[in-house]
């Protein structure tokens, strides 16, 4: 069986949806760099079309019935979203479930510190990266610093043209030939994926402000760190211990382009899974009315195994849910069990598109092609479908029965040779619920590189395809 590239089915019209929709897509990658970032950007988006914020709901007494909308945000970094359908909850949810959270650099607890007069920050990267890949190129710090008094500080430095931006320095070619010896896991290790942040030494001299200790300071050991806690201090009004609280992340810098030249991809940093949550929003802003309540998951810590309060093994979803059904006077722990179990989903994830450069590691006939429409991974897992959701038939032919009746193109695919591919999504989380669930969303080239690339027209297909499965799953 093969797919058809669906570049060739559009229309003059519909050719201008698609680069409508991958410009407000742009925007959104250029907006939202963390998951931080999304979420502002997110609430922004549906404030504007009616959704209320769960707690003020709560306070209000509001109760809820068809056709209202509501969402709630955890730790400001993940958000889920609800509108209300004209059945019952036990009836179940259709479910679209994405990440806003990507590979990075995350700057360490007591990260500063100067090594022969370079001013350095000492990060640990965060989810499965080629640490290879992040050395010489430009770099930008986005994320707060929280202070002792609560206050809170937004970082976000290196993405605008004016701002400087920072860099991992690599070992030159003339001197590499030890280090070209070594394994590419092993070229450059993760203790050496320290930005450089600083050069210029703080100079004080008998006419500055300043105590005597700041003026030692910078007469004698570490001034150019001293030089940079000045600059903080000056400009953001921070300390070195305000480090401490500080979650300040390293992406690349500069902005979502398109790319080709036919325009037809764009290529971004944080595409997995940012590529799926801009229209899983999308999609539940474009929903007027449905007989079975829609629910977006957006949520953090995946890329390193859905941990932590704001990754989807906490309860954040659950309790929302919960909270929601009182509003709507339909609660009991019976009653969510009900919902839950009823409910149909798609894991909004990436899978990794065929590339021709290194086609040893696909199985071609079962992997996904830029430009051929939203990716279906019956399962993900490593090896012997280890970790896996495996999606039963039943469900996959329900989609598929839906998204050719709506005219979605679709094609199916696995992360790579069977020995070779590895992964995992946040579908196996849901699917412990008893729902159906199976994994749909774009192919990336370059996945978890700095850069990552997408086919336009697969990010188009993907919000058609959740907007279609929104409205008519029911299994």
């Amino acid at each position: 069986m093969e797919t058809k590239n669906v570049w060739s089915k559009y229309t003059a019209a519909e050719l201008k949806k698609v680069d409508g929709f991958a410009s407000e897509y742009i925007d959104f990658l250029n907006n939202g760099k963390t998951e931080r970032e999304c979420v502002d950007t997110i609430v922004n988006m549906i404030e504007g079309a009616g959704y209320i914020e769960l707690q003020k709901a709560i306070k209000s007494g509001k109760k809820l019935k068809a056709g209202d909308r509501i969402y709630a945000v955890n730790m400001n970094k993940s958000v889920v979203m609800f509108h209300i359908g004209k059945k019952l909850f036990n009836d179940g949810l259709n479910i679209l479930g994405a990440h806003i959270d990507s590979p990075r650099l995350d700057v360490k607890q007591n990260p500063l510190y100067e090594d022969s007069e370079l001013a350095y920050l000492d990060t640990h990267y965060y989810g499965g990266v080629k640490k290879y890949q992040w050395v010489t190129i430009p770099l930008s710090l986005h994320g707060v610093i929280v202070k002792k008094d609560g206050s809170t500080v937004e970082i976000n430095i290196g993405d605008d043209e004016d701002d400087p931006v920072f860099f991992i320095s690599d070992l030159l070619i003339h001197l590499s030939a030890e280090q070209l010896e070594k394994k590419a896991s092993k070229v450059i290790e993760g203790e050496a994926l320290d930005i450089i942040v600083g050069n210029k030494p703080l100079v004080l001299n008998s006419t500055s402000t300043g105590t005597r200790a700041q003026k030692d300071a910078g007469e004698n050991k570490d001034r150019v760190k001293n030089n940079v806690l000045k600059i903080l201090k000056d400009k953001y009004d921070v300390e070195e211990e305000d480090f401490l609280s500080a979650e300040l992340e390293v992406v690349p810098a500069g902005k979502a382009r398109e790319a080709g030249f036919d325009r037809s991809m764009i290529l971004a940093y944080g595409q997995d899974d940012r590529v799926c949550a801009f229209p899983t929003v999308k999609a539940m802003l474009d929903i007027k009315t449905v007989d079975r309540t829609a629910c977006a998951l957006l949520v953090d810590k995946e890329e390193i195994g859905s941990v932590g309060a704001t990754g989807m093994r906490s309860k954040f979803f659950e309790n929302s849910l919960a909270e929601v059904m009182e509003l709507a006077g339909a609660y009991s722990d019976l009653n969510l069990r009900r919902c839950l179990t009823s409910s149909c989903m798609l894991s909004s994830d990436v899978s990794a598109g065929f590339d021709p450069s290194y086609a040893s590691s696909f199985d071609k006939k079962n992997s996904a092609f830029l430009g051929h429409g939203i990716v279906f991974n019956k399962f993900t897992g490593s090896r012997g479908k280890s970790g896996s959701n495996d999606s039963n038939a039943e469900y996959i032919a329900h989609i598929r029965d839906i998204y050719e009746k709506d005219k979605v193109s679709f094609q199916t695919c696995e992360l790579g040779k069977v020995d070779l591919g590895g992964g995992g999504t946040i579908a196996y989380i849901l699917a412990l619920y008893g729902m159906n669930v199976i994994d749909a969303g774009v192919a990336v080239l370059n996945m978890h590189a700095p850069y990552e690339a997408t086919s336009k027209a697969d990010v188009y297909e993907s919000f058609r395809g959740y907007v279609s499965f929104l409205k008519h799953a029911n299994i």
